[in-house]
C-alpha cells in the first residue's frame, strides 16, 4: 500500500475524508468503510422470503461518502421508483484487527448512532434475480443517512431497546435491538475474519420488519431508545 504524505503532489485535490460529528464534543470520527449486515432481525427476514434461522451472517458495504447527516434533505435517487427506509443501529469501531475474540470485540467499539439503509428496492431485487452484487440497490448517494455518534463511554454498549421509524407520522417499523439474530460482539467478531478491520469503520447491524417506500416529500423520524432520533426529508 502506498502511504502518501502531505508534501506530495496530487494530480488533482483529494476529496475531504468523510465524517461524522460526536455528539457533545468538537471532534469529528474519520470514517473508513461502511459495514452492512443483511437480514439480522428474524421479522425483517420473514418479510422478505427467507428462512429466520440462525445461518451465518452476510455483509455489503457502503461507500463512506454515502454519508448523510442527521437532519439533511435526502435526495431522492435516480433510477428508481421504489427507495425503501431501513433503520439501523450503528456501531463505530475506534480500534482494528482480524480475527477478534467474541469476549474482547466491544474492546473495539468507540460509540453508537443511528443510521437508515436507504435502499433502490428495485434495483436490488433485480440483482438479486440475475446472482448479481447489490450496489447499484445499496451504494448509491446519500444513501446512508445518520446521527452524530455517542461514546459508548456515556451509553454503554445497548442490547435492548425499541428501535422504529416513522414516515409522516405513521408508524411503519418497530422492533427492539435484543431481536437481534447476531449480537454486536458476534458482527464484530465474524467480520474480523473475513476483512481486517479499521479504526473508523461503521457497522449497521440490521433493521427490523416494516420496510417500506418512500416518495419525495416523504418525512422519515426513527429512533433507538437509549441512542437518540434520526430526521431526514426527501426531496
Amino acid at each position: 500500500m502506498n502511504v502518501h504524505t502531505s508534501g506530495e503532489k496530487y494530480l488533482f485535490a483529494p476529496l475531504p475524508i468523510p465524517t461524522l460529528p460526536v455528539s457533545g464534543s468538537d471532534a469529528l470520527f474519520p470514517v473508513h468503510r461502511i459495514y452492512c449486515v443483511g437480514r439480522n432481525f428474524a421479522d425483517h427476514a420473514i418479510e422478505m422470503g427467507h428462512d429466520p434461522n440462525r445461518e451465518p451472517p452476510f455483509f455489503f458495504q457502503k461507500n463512506p461518502d454515502a454519508l448523510l447527516l442527521s437532519g439533511e434533505d435526502f435526495p431522492y435517487p435516480s433510477q428508481t421508483s421504489d427507495v425503501h427506509h431501513e433503520i439501523e443501529l450503528v456501531v463505530a469501531l475506534n480500534q482494528g484487527g482480524t480475527d477478534i475474540p467474541v469476549e474482547k470485540a466491544l474492546e473495539h467499539v468507540y460509540g453508537y448512532g443511528i443510521g437508515l439503509d436507504m435502499t433502490r428496492r428495485d434495483l436490488q431485487g433485480e440483482a438479486k434475480k440475475l446472482g448479481r452484487p447489490w450496489e447499484t440497490g445499496k451504494s448509491f448517494e446519500a444513501s446512508a443517512p445518520c446521527t452524530p455518534l455517542i461514546p459508548a463511554s456515556k451509553i454503554g454498549h445497548p442490547t435492548a431497546g425499541s428501535i422504529w421509524v416513522k414516515v409522516n407520522g405513521e408508524l411503519r417499523q418497530s422492533g427492539d435491538l435484543n431481536q437481534m439474530i447476531w449480537k454486536v460482539p458476534e458482527m464484530i467478531s465474524y467480520l474480523s475474519g473475513l476483512f481486517e478491520l479499521q479504526a473508523g469503520d461503521l457497522i449497521f447491524a440490521g433493521t427490523p420488519a416494516g420496510v417500506g417506500a418512500v416518495a419525495r416529500g416523504d418525512t422519515i423520524h426513527g429512533g433507538i431508545d437509549g441512542v437518540g432520533e434520526i430526521h431526514t426529508r426527501v426531496v
